[in-house]
């Protein structure tokens, strides 16, 4: 006989009903005898207060007499059954009076798991109440089961959807204190290398986490995995796993479960109290729940390995510096998009050319290692075809043409903003990007709306528009990453923009740093933020250098 059948077949406590004296004691005492723990009833309306009573435990199974003096067995048994928090109690009918076919009939039709008429052997009136009580535990715990199917699922779900430390923690530890509807305590290494103990109290309950001895994770996997891949289980004795973790609220023997996906990778532990996981069933889901979360938190420590190092490549196409002109500041702010989102193509330019100083704002279509690359394509060209000494719309042109001959079927916005070198107007030449916006030094501000195709369209390009600035005058090109919002007109959000740039600060680092505070936080896509301020009334005779 397996574990699992012997727990079933255990004795358990069991509910007797019937107003003969001497049939209750002769039944109770066979139960008795046989190790179960016996309530005994002289009519239905006691019986059924046994069965609600909170000070008593309830009954896994019933003995009914069907002739009581209150009601019939028969409507006892309906009443049971139709309460949902003993609907699957097992009622056993017995009757020394009521014993015809139709009789049976009517008590097994009425909800009765079994028929027995008196006298009745003992040995065949245990083994039904034996197989009464398999049948119950066995119903209940394929139930249970159910239950932490959902449970488990619902875990490894939340598992899998983790985009970072705290979310991972959150949903390793508290899905295991749900799935084992007990406290629940996870070690780990965070995707920034730093181990964490995390603590569920119960379920339900916020998980709390704390950083945890370096040592640990190795001094647990030695316990179980060793240097292995897979998942294995131990039960660990109270002592021993309080030297390891003296302050975790886990109380008596615990069962662990230590899983790696990888070798020479650090593993994830997670700990139940013992009683919680004390059959078959409950360590296989706990296993496979804390396998989930080893493939989970793989998974998400390569995709942040991966993300630094594209992000890494992203920055190297930028500029590392912005040239020094004399009677102009400069200022900008690159912000990529949260860290679980891809990488983007948003770029900018600042240059001297033979013409004046180039501002450039950018974005290539898409989020991917690809639109990085071609941001850095774009880029460099730019500079190339700037430096050449050709005008912005010439230099959108040959853009254009590039783009669509490397890279056909993709898109790049494009604004070009060149400021003569006696600082008296700029020319803005704009493939389709967010206009720039011109605060001048009354404390007016407008958008610069004249827009050309996009880059890769092959369209023409308009010349560029000239605009007298006077000194004082700020210049702001930004990516839409800063002003846009999915569930807000684009419109109102530039307008939005506009009115907060009249009442930041002058100072353009400090302007910078406001709307940055102000539309920059919790964004899906990268932001590029580059400012230009016409100091002073710069010297008519600089050239650049």
């Amino acid at each position: 006989m397996t574990e699992t059948a012997r727990r079933d077949s255990a004795p358990g406590t069991i509910l007797v009903i019937d107003d003969d004296e001497t049939n209750r004691y002769v039944l109770t005492s066979w139960l008795r005898r046989a190790g179960h723990t016996v309530l005994d009833a002289a009519d239905g309306a006691q019986g059924l207060a046994l069965i609600g009573a909170h000070d008593t435990p309830l009954p896994e199974a019933a003995v009914i007499d069907v002739q009581l003096p209150d009601m019939t067995g028969f409507e006892v048994c309906e009443r049971i059954k139709a309460d949902p928090s003993t609907a699957s109690l097992p009622v056993i009918h017995v009757s020394a009076i009521a014993m015809s076919a139709d009789d049976h009939t009517e008590g097994l039709s009425r909800g009765a798991d079994a028929y027995l008429d008196q006298p009745v052997d003992p040995e065949e009136f245990l083994a039904t109440v034996t197989a009464a009580l398999r049948y119950v535990r066995a119903r209940r715990r394929a139930e249970r089961l159910t239950l932490r199917l959902a449970a488990l699922n619902r875990a490894t779900l939340d598992v899998y959807r983790a985009v970072g430390f705290h979310s991972f923690a959150a949903a390793a530890t508290g899905g295991a204190a749900a799935l084992m509807s007990s406290p629940a305590t996870a070690i780990f290494l965070s995707p920034q290398g730093q181990p964490v103990h995390s603590h569920a109290a119960a379920p339900g309950a916020a998980p709390r986490s704390s950083p945890a001895r370096s040592e640990l994770l190795d001094r647990l996997a030695a316990n179980t995995l060793g240097s292995d891949t897979g998942a294995e289980v131990r039960v660990m004795p109270h002592s021993q796993w309080k030297a390891l973790l003296p302050l975790d609220p886990i109380e008596g023997d615990v069962v662990l479960v230590v899983a790696r996906t990888k070798r020479n990778r650090p593993p994830v532990c997670v700990a139940v109290p013992a009683g919680a996981a004390g059959g078959t069933d409950e360590r296989e889901l706990l296993q496979q729940l804390v396998n989930a979360c080893a493939l989970a938190l793989e998974a998400l420590r390569t995709f942040n390995e991966e993300h630094a190092l594209a992000l890494a490549l992203q920055r190297t196409f930028l500029p590392d510096r912005l040239p020094s002109v004399p009677g102009v500041s400069l200022a900008v702010r690159y912000l990529p998009a949260s860290d679980h989102a891809e990488i983007g193509g948003d770029f900018y330019e600042a240059l001297e050319t033979p013409d004046g100083l180039l501002l450039a704002i950018g974005d290539v279509a898409g989020h991917s290692l690809v639109a990085a690359t071609v941001m850095g394509e774009i880029r460099h060209a730019l500079r190339a075809y700037a430096l050449e000494g050709h005008p912005p719309h010439h230099v959108l042109e040959r853009l254009d043409a590039l783009l669509a001959h490397t890279r056909p079927g993709l898109t790049v916005t494009l604004c070009l903003v060149l400021v003569d070198p006696d600082g008296s107007r700029i020319h803005v030449a704009n493939a389709g990007h967010i206009p720039p916006l011109l605060l001048a030094p009354d404390s007016t501000a407008a958008y610069l709306h004249e827009h050309g195709p996009l880059l890769g369209l092959r369209l023409p390009h308009p010349p560029a528009r000239v605009h007298p600035v006077a000194p004082g005058t700020r210049v702001l090109l930004i990516t839409d990453g800063l002003v846009e919002v999915r569930t807000q007109n684009l419109d109102d959000s530039l307008a939005a923009f506009r009115a907060a740039t009249l009442e930041g600060p002058r100072e353009l680092e400090a302007l910078c740093e406001a709307l940055l505070g102000s539309f920059g936080e919790d964004k899906e896509d990268d932001i590029a933020l580059l400012a230009l301020q016409l100091d002073d009334a710069p010297d008519p005779s600089r050239r650049p250098s």
